[in-house]
């Protein structure tokens, strides 16, 4: 479905700037906007709800080279402890 919208220009360009530094185009910002309000509006009540979620955002498995999460976190624990300070 196709949708003229006529934006404030001033909207138009806060848009416009959000949706470039997530690198979308700004239709594929504003589909996410609104897909997005239903979680706002009905928010997951269960951690069941809320995984799924994470699986449809994509963000469950985003990052496919950390094969140990565990031993990820352990490692990230252990640079920030040790990491010099300025």
């Amino acid at each position: 479905m196709n949708i003229n919208l006529d934006l404030p220009p001033d909207l138009e360009k806060e848009l416009c700037n959000e949706a470039s530094q997530l690198n979308l185009t700004l239709s594929e910002y504003i589909l996410r906007v609104l897909t997005v309000r239903q979680v706002l509006v009905n928010p997951p009540k269960t951690g069941a709800e809320l995984v799924a979620y994470w699986q449809n955002e994509g963000v469950i498995n985003s990052r496919p080279d950390i094969t140990d999460s565990q031993a990820y976190a352990r490692k990230l624990r252990h640079d920030a402890e040790t990491r010099e300070r300025t």
